[in-house]
């Protein structure tokens, strides 16, 4: 725990070298989830092809055990193979025990658990099936999906070491030419498609750089049906009691610090009033006492950070769906517009955009309280945004002001929020 009281998520955050991530940056999440998330539908659409490929030729029959005599047969010939004599085996006609074991492992755990962890680190998900997310929790997840990417690693070095080592042609020929052969066919196509990868691997970072919001269209294309799908996926309460609720909550974001907050919160915000208008029948400016005469709501939920941090708080205040009543939105306003009373870490106003329908979820609410307490300066005092099927960076706090409108591309930057307007983040943020 930090000694300082206001440190933030962000300061705590660690860079990869430059060379091994991607785009590269410092604080680049929004352009790397882009990639990441992009690919992982390719990855998804790949592993589809390639089982319905396996079941319909009957090759799935290579690679599932059907006997537990592969166990010891594949103590066999691991030890043969790290005496570095290779067994007499040919892939071509049958996979070794020790082949065959590894090959189930990758495709029929590793590559399903890949998804099912990657999904548990989803609000929307994580919030609404309460069964699951007890056993497999955002942090639980996390983990077992990092020990996943270690087997892909391990696996993909050691494969590839022994294709290398045990008859190159031969094994190429298998993967890329289709036959069983010496020749230098699928040495070839390898070695092409392998110049290809790495080709774009290097230009991936500079094309990033230099076209930013085509790498962002482009992953949204590829993922945004998913989050779409996901964010229509209403959460109710229950999951979590007062015994879930973390010791510490990490701070995050920018502070505000201009001398307008700071006499708000020097008058215990007696003179700070909520400002909900826009497409809307019944424009109100609420005080905090206004707020606190309303339907009281409360819940204990989950924040999902998207540096991965994750904690559990007990929230009270008001529903969104008490407001949306009081203000009564026209039927144009499809999007709920929050404004905050800091800036953004580079400098101008923090705000961030969210569908109208979401506002009537069960776990959206304003929230003047945190843990039994008024909200602190740290943690959005005195409001704060929570709509629990998104993820925090989207939780709005110090709120100025809610304004209802048909479109956001004429609100500050056009793109649905400070992170999306500054560092490419989407304005759907499900998984």
């Amino acid at each position: 725990m930090p000694a300082d009281p206001l440190w933030t998520a962000k300061q705590d955050s660690v860079s990869l070298p430059k060379h091994f991530g991607l785009p590269g940056l410092r604080h680049s999440i929004g352009l790397a989830r882009w990639w990441h998330l992009g690919l992982d539908m390719l990855w998804m659409l790949n592993g589809l092809v390639f089982y319905v490929l396996l079941f319909s030729t009957g090759q799935w029959r290579r690679i599932v055990p059907t006997s537990w005599d592969v166990f010891p047969n594949a103590v066999s010939v691991l030890i043969q193979y790290l005496s570095l004599q290779w067994p007499n085996d040919n892939g071509w006609t049958a996979y070794n025990a020790l082949h065959l074991l590894a090959y189930f492992l990758t495709v029929f755990v590793a590559a399903p658990l890949a998804i099912l962890t990657g999904l548990g680190m989803s609000p929307a998900l994580s919030t609404r099936f309460r069964p699951v997310s007890r056993v497999l929790s955002i942090q639980v997840a996390r983990s077992l999906h990092f020990l996943t990417m270690v087997w892909f690693v391990v696996f993909v070095v050691i494969h590839v070491s022994l294709v290398f080592t045990t008859g190159l042609r031969r094994n190429l020929n298998h993967a890329y030419a289709n036959q069983d052969s010496t020749s230098w066919a699928g040495l070839v196509v390898f070695a092409v498609i392998l110049a290809l990868l790495i080709a774009a691997w290097v230009a991936a970072t500079p094309f990033t750089l230099r076209r930013p919001r085509v790498v962002q269209r482009i992953g949204f294309a590829l993922a945004g049906p998913l989050q779409r799908l996901f964010q229509h996926v209403d959460s109710r309460p229950g999951e979590y009691d007062e015994d879930d609720i973390s010791p510490y909550f990490w701070h995050n974001g920018a502070f505000p610090r201009s001398p307008a907050y700071q006499a708000l919160y020097d008058g215990g915000f007696s003179d700070w009033r909520l400002k909900v208008h826009g497409l809307v029948e019944n424009p109100v400016e609420l005080s905090l006492e206004d707020l606190r005469a309303l339907p009281h709501h409360e819940q204990i939920t989950q924040h999902f950070c998207i540096q991965g941090w994750s904690g559990v708080a007990k929230w009270g205040g008001v529903s969104m769906t008490t407001i949306l009543d009081l203000v009564r939105p026209s039927p144009e306003a499809r999007w709920a517009v929050f404004y905050s009373l800091g800036d953004g870490p580079d400098g101008g106003l923090y705000y961030d955009v969210h569908p109208v329908e979401q506002m009537r979820y069960h776990l959206t609410m304003l929230a003047y309280d945190m843990n039994g307490e008024p909200l602190s300066y740290g943690h959005g005092a005195p409001l704060r945004l929570r709509n629990e099927v998104q993820q925090g960076f989207k939780q709005v706090k110090w709120l100025a002001g809610i304004e209802l409108v048909a479109d956001f591309a004429d609100v500050a930057g056009g793109h649905g929020g400070y992170n999306a307007d500054h560092e490419f983040f989407g304005y759907i943020h499900t998984i």
